[in-house]
């Protein structure tokens, strides 16, 4: 039941126009990483009001990097 309603709340924030600045989703208080686009048949994007959105950017710009 609390799965549910945490799901609620999480489909609510990621549905919120306020949460979006132009294409980006930005939410501190939404723990999620990769949230539903605000129409969910586009697909999937990051959440970067999360901290571990950008480290994980830079860890794969740096694989890239050392790789190349």
């Amino acid at each position: 039941m609390k799965n549910d309603i945490d799901r609620k709340n999480f489909d609510d924030m990621s549905k919120d126009p306020n949460n979006w600045k132009g294409v980006f989703y930005v939410n501190k208080k939404d723990p999620r990483i990769i949230v539903p686009k605000l129409y969910p048949l586009l697909g999937w994007t990051l959440n970067f009001g999360n901290v571990y959105t950008y480290l994980g950017l830079i860890a794969i710009l740096l694989l890239i990097v050392f790789f190349s």
